[in-house]
């Protein structure tokens, strides 16, 4: 006899999780002993293979004293051992909700309104498919009817992205857009939580999911480190059960192969929902990448701050270099503050830079892609470092000129030396300005 696990637990629906996790989140005993359960890591043909995270790792290095395989790749989650079980809650539909309504009440432009219903046929047809806009273009507004629109159905939707700071800018807008939806946000030591209509995670959380989401979105899919962990793919698709829609203004040549291929369906936005032009950096030579910030960088940005009454983000290479700007500007009496990913206060300090206390931020990349600030003038000093790619340069450009008010906001690449990737980022932007006036 089969005992039907449909109705057990539905609090935890469509997830995988250790017995460690379902106690810590009061799953009693007697009733995780009806939950499906599979070995965590189990000897196959190339090793050991990890349930989690579906990766496989060599036994000479997947193997501990005790012989007991355990899975190196998603150890961020906690370790998982050939001791471990994984049990797998099984996935619950909603009751659909035909009159559900989304709260947001703007208005899409004829483009917008193009691609958001590309992306509901998408859903309709459980595909892959791929939305490049520009940076700016309004691609969460974008998503909003084809959220409420799986939502009606029933289905479980996921926003996820490979970094918290678009997390943590994203929750508060889907939860105004959507009021009435019970919403969760999960990321870095969150642990696990109920299975709700709508979740807001960075896409390692997706790997304590299995079939969950009729609707699967990963904004920011060419950010690091989606980019650089085959783990967090498998996630995606792992936890999915119908469609997988990738966001970004600059996909990397693994998503623009599987388009020219065929494999993956694209919906292309090359204009920002205001209409005006992406603004073009202004690219400056100066003595060490301009970190010493020379005079005429000085009264550039004292410009800007006055007769423009904008913000201004500075983005440097290196941790180290924050306070060495900081310091730089407060001689000259303009106050700053700085941010990277370690800072035990970096939501708070986006946050009041948001609100426009202070004006100016110093920060690494962490806020390169997925943050909004409105009248924002943007500043990217040793432009010239390894570490700024063409993605990340198109990416912090972005940042300015947001606002219809201030379409124009500047953008200065500041560097020692004219590199390839400064050329090509400024290049890249002259022809998306191009195709969005084609």
């Amino acid at each position: 006899m089969v005992m039907d696990t449909s109705n057990v637990w539905p609090a935890l629906a469509g997830q995988q999780l250790t017995a460690r996790e379902a106690q810590h989140a009061g799953v009693p005993a007697h009733i995780l002993a009806q939950i499906l359960s599979v070995p965590a890591v189990a000897r196959g043909k190339y090793g050991w293979h990890c349930a989690r995270c579906q990766g496989w790792v060599a036994s000479n290095v997947g193997t501990l004293p005790a012989q007991w395989g355990y899975c190196p790749e998603c150890i961020v989650l906690g370790r998982l051992t050939s001791t471990d079980q994984l049990y797998r809650f099984p996935n619950q539909p909603l009751p659909p909700q035909p009159d559900l309504r989304m709260s947001w009440s703007g208005q899409l432009t004829a483009q917008q309104t193009r691609v958001a219903g590309e992306l509901i046929t998408a859903f309709d047809a459980g595909e892959r498919r791929l939305l490049w806009a520009v940076t700016g273009a309004g691609k969460t507004e974008m998503l909003f009817p084809v959220i409420e629109h799986a939502l009606r159905q029933g289905g479980r939707v996921a926003i996820v992205s490979p970094r918290v700071d678009v997390i943590l800018e994203l929750a508060p807008r889907l939860q105004r857009a959507f009021t009435t939806v019970e919403q969760a946000v999960r990321y870095g030591g969150t642990g696990p939580a109920s299975s709700v209509p709508l979740l807001l995670a960075t896409t390692h959380q997706l790997l304590r999911y299995y079939a969950a989401f009729a609707l699967v979105v990963v904004d920011e899919v060419d950010a690091f480190p989606f980019t650089t962990e085959p783990m967090l793919a498998r996630a995606v698709n792992q936890a999915a059960c119908g469609t997988v829609l990738y966001l970004t203004a600059t996909p990397g040549p693994d998503l623009l192969r599987q388009v020219r291929r065929h494999q993956l369906a694209v919906s292309y936005l090359p204009r920002r929902f205001h209409g005006a032009p992406l603004p073009e950096p202004d690219v400056v030579l100066a003595r060490g990448g301009g970190l010493s910030l020379p005079r005429r960088l000085l009264q550039q940005l004292r410009m800007v701050m006055t007769t423009e009454q904008s913000q201004v983000m500075i983005f440097v290479p290196a941790i180290r270099q924050l306070r060495q700007v900081q310091a730089t500007l407060a001689k000259q009496g303009i106050v700053a503050a700085t941010v990277y990913a370690g800072d035990p206060a970096r939501a708070e300090k986006v946050k009041a830079f948001r609100d426009g206390h202070p004006r100016v931020l110093v920060t690494t990349t962490i806020l390169e892609r997925g943050v909004t600030i409105y009248n924002c003038a943007v500043m990217v000093l040793q432009a010239d470092a390894p570490l700024f790619g063409v993605s990340a340069l198109v990416q912090m450009a972005g940042r300015a000129g947001r606002d219809r008010e201030h379409a124009d906001n500047p953008v200065w690449f500041v560097c020692a030396h004219y590199t390839l990737s400064i050329r090509r980022a400024c290049r890249q932007i002259r022809q998306l300005n191009a195709r969005g006036e084609s």
